[in-house]
C-alpha cells in the first residue's frame, strides 16, 4: 500500500499516515457511507426497551468485533474520541446483563485501547483510524486535526483502571483494572509525549488586552461535533484542558511539565477559558465571527464530557452553566416541539462543503440523544451541588423522551431530525448507536433513583 509513512507496531499492526493514506481512507469511507445509506435493510425488533437493549449489547460487544464502535455506517472506522464522549459507562455494573456480557465488554474494551495506544506509539494521533486489510490501519483526520483523540484514550484507560472500584460481582472487572494498569505502564511514555505535543500546539489569542491560549486560533480543530467549521470553539479548548487534567490524574504527566508550555498553572488555564468564553455571562460556543443573539451563540455540546471540564461544586461555574442552560431551555428553536429533545444548536452552523451538500443539519438543527443524556447528567450535577431541585424534572423529561424515541424507532438513535424522525438525507442515514445505550441507563438510574432495567446473573 502506498503512503507517505508506515509505522509498524510490536504486535505486527502497521499504521499508515499521509496523503496517500488519506486518499485511500476517503475512498473506503465514501463506499461505506453511501453503501449504508442505500443498501442497509430495515429491520424490526420488539419495541420493548429490555429486548432492544439486549439486542444492542449483543451487537455492540459481539465476539466478532475487533474494536468498540457506534454502529453502521461508522462501524468500518474507529473513533478514539468516542471513548470519552459516548462510551464512559460501558463497564457500569448496573448496565451489564450477565457475566458473559461483562467478559465481552472487557475483552473488546481492552482490544480497542491497545490498538489506540499502538497508534499513539506510532505517532498516529488522528481523529479516525480506518482498517485497510489484515493488520493495516490508516490514520486520517476528519475534518481537521483532533482536540479530543487523546482525551478518548485517557478516558478509556480511566474506565479500565477504575473497573474494580464499583460494587460488582463480576470477576472480569478486577481483571480489566489489572489490564488497564499494565497498558498505562507500557504506553505511558508515548502518551506523555503526545500530551506534551498537544500543549506545544496551543496558540496565543489576544482579547481586550488579555492573552489566552487556544488550540484553534487559526484553524478549526476536531471534536465530537467536528462537522462544524468554526474556530475558537469552547468545546475543543475544554477538551484540551480536560486532556491535561486526566493526564495528570493518571500519572502520565506532571503539572510542572505542563506549566512552561502553558505559561500558567492548570487552574489558571481553566479560569482563562471560562473568562474568555463566558464573558457575556453564558458560555459562547465560538468566538469565530461576530456574536449573534445569546440563544444563537450557544450550543448543546458545551456540557462537554462525563467527569470532564465542568466542576459544579464551584459557584462561579454553576452560574455560567445555569445561564447557558436557561438560554437553551427558554429558546423554542432549541427543541423538537412538544418534547424534551434539545437540538445541538438553534441554527445550523457554518459547515464544511461536504456537509452542506450531504447532511447540512447533522450537528446543528438535529437532536443527539447522547448529548441530551450528558445535558441531563450535568443538570443533575447542578442540583446536587447547589442543593436546589431546579433541573431534575428537565433531566427526567429528556431521558423519558429518549426512551420513547428508542422504542418507537426500534433502537437507540445516533440522532433525530428537528421533526423528531430518524435523521436521513439523500446521502446519509443516522446509525442505531448500540454502544451508546449503557450511558443512557446509567444516567436514568441517577435521575429516577431506580434502574430502568434489571438483570439477573
Amino acid at each position: 500500500m502506498n503512503s507517505d509513512i508506515s509505522f509498524p507496531s510490536d504486535s505486527g499492526n502497521r499504521f499508515y499516515h499521509g496523503v496517500a493514506a488519506t486518499w485511500v481512507a476517503n475512498a473506503i469511507q465514501a463506499v461505506n457511507f453511501l453503501g449504508d445509506r442505500f443498501l442497509r435493510k430495515p429491520y424490526h425488533l420488539s419495541s420493548a426497551i429490555d429486548d432492544l437493549y439486549r439486542s444492542s449489547m449483543d451487537k455492540a460487544f459481539s465476539l466478532t468485533e475487533s474494536f468498540l464502535v457506534t454502529g453502521a455506517p461508522h462501524a468500518s472506522a474507529y473513533y478514539p474520541r468516542d471513548f470519552a464522549w459516548f462510551y464512559p459507562d460501558v463497564l457500569d455494573p448496573e448496565t451489564i446483563m450477565d457475566s458473559q456480557d461483562a467478559i465481552r465488554r472487557v475483552r473488546l474494551l481492552e482490544k480497542s485501547v491497545r490498538l489506540m495506544l499502538e497508534a499513539v506509539r506510532a505517532n498516529v494521533v488522528t481523529t479516525t483510524i480506518v482498517p485497510a486489510g489484515r493488520a493495516r490501519y490508516l490514520g486520517v483526520n476528519y475534518f481537521s486535526r483532533p482536540s479530543d483523540t487523546l482525551l478518548g484514550i485517557l478516558a478509556s484507560l480511566q474506565q479500565m483502571i477504575g473497573a474494580d472500584q464499583r460494587a460488582s460481582s463480576y470477576l472480569a472487572m478486577s481483571q480489566c483494572a489489572h489490564a488497564g494498569r499494565l497498558l498505562l505502564a507500557e504506553y505511558g511514555v508515548d502518551l506523555k509525549r503526545a500530551i506534551l505535543q498537544l500543549a506545544s500546539e496551543l496558540q496565543p489569542f489576544d482579547d481586550d488586552g488579555a492573552r489566552y491560549l487556544l488550540c484553534d486560533v487559526t484553524a478549526p480543530r476536531s471534536a465530537a461535533t467536528d462537522t462544524r467549521a468554526e474556530r475558537r470553539r469552547f468545546v475543543t479548548n475544554a477538551c484540551v484542558y480536560t486532556t491535561f487534567v486526566w493526564g495528570v490524574q493518571l500519572g502520565v504527566i506532571d503539572r510542572y511539565e505542563l506549566k512552561p508550555l502553558l505559561g500558567r498553572e492548570l487552574s489558571q488555564y481553566k479560569q482563562d477559558l471560562l473568562r474568555l468564553f463566558g464573558k457575556g455571562g453564558y458560555v459562547r460556543h465560538s468566538l469565530d465571527g461576530p456574536p449573534g443573539s445569546p440563544a444563537s451563540s450557544v450550543a448543546l455540546d458545551f456540557v462537554n464530557v462525563h467527569h470532564g471540564f465542568w466542576d459544579l461544586s464551584e459557584a462561579s461555574e454553576r452560574a455560567l452553566f445555569a445561564a447557558t442552560t436557561d438560554l437553551i431551555i427558554a429558546e423554542p428553536r432549541f427543541r423538537i416541539p412538544g418534547t424534551f429533545h434539545f437540538l445541538v444548536s438553534a441554527d445550523n452552523p457554518r459547515n464544511k462543503v461536504i456537509h452542506k451538500i450531504a447532511a447540512p443539519a447533522y450537528q446543528g438543527r438535529s437532536s443527539w440523544p447522547t448529548f441530551n443524556v450528558e445535558f441531563a447528567d450535568r443538570m443533575l450535577d447542578y442540583d446536587e451541588f447547589s442543593g436546589r431541585d431546579i433541573y431534575r424534572s428537565y433531566a427526567q423529561g429528556i431521558l423519558k423522551d429518549i426512551r420513547t424515541a428508542t422504542e418507537v424507532h426500534g433502537g437507540y438513535q445516533e440522532l433525530l431530525s428537528e421533526e423528531g424522525l430518524k435523521y436521513r438525507t439523500w446521502a446519509y442515514k443516522g446509525a442505531v448507536a448500540h454502544s451508546w445505550f449503557p450511558r443512557f441507563l446509567s444516567v436514568w438510574r441517577r435521575a429516577y433513583g431506580t434502574p430502568l432495567l434489571h438483570w439477573n446473573d
